[in-house]
């Protein structure tokens, strides 16, 4: 389950993260310019609210396929999930409760992005293969992970490769404005 990492920047060479670059495209078509592009993308959502609640909707739609599966997890304050990526499966965010600061990190050239997304900023971040992906949980409350996979996973043969958050040097987990 992990993979030797190779060529990840030294202290002196790290960069800050770039924001993750927001698109107002459909899922479909956001999810095929992250493929060609390597790089996440995050598609803003709306929120539909009236005097029953609100929802937020069509957020998958084009992207669901047969081979993938839905998941949710809920995240505690202080909890850091990073670093792992996967060399099939693109990954679909959606921080529905609470926030979850997301980091991305392509080995090949050592470039990284951020974003916070949550209830505040609602969106979803599309993260394929093979980028090195994570998250932390932002702010005193738990942050619940909805998220969808375009493969689902097999415990005998995971797609997935897993390193240590603080792999990637210098990257910014903790809270940065205070």
């Amino acid at each position: 389950m992990s993979s030797a990492v190779t060529d990840i920047p030294t202290a002196a060479e790290a960069r800050k993260p770039e924001p993750i670059r927001t698109v107002q495209l459909s899922p479909a078509e956001a999810f095929e310019m992250a493929k060609e592009e390597l790089e996440p993308l995050l598609i803003p959502a709306s929120i539909f609210a009236d005097d029953r609640g609100w929802s937020v909707m069509n957020l998958m739609q084009g992207v669901l396929g047969p081979a993938g599966q839905i998941n949710y997890s809920v995240m505690y304050p202080s909890v850091i999930k990073a670093w792992h990526r996967h060399t099939k499966q693109t990954d679909f965010w959606l921080c529905i409760n609470g926030h979850v600061k997301t980091g991305v990190f392509r080995e090949s050239d050592g470039r990284r992005w951020m974003a916070v997304v949550g209830e505040r900023r609602p969106g979803v971040v599309i993260i394929p293969p093979p980028l090195w992906h994570g998250c932390a949980t932002v702010g005193h409350e738990p942050a619940g992970l909805l998220y969808y996979v375009t493969h689902q996973y097999d415990p005998k043969t995971p797609d997935e490769f897993r390193m240590e958050h603080n792999t990637v040097e210098q990257f910014p987990w903790g809270v940065q404005h205070g």
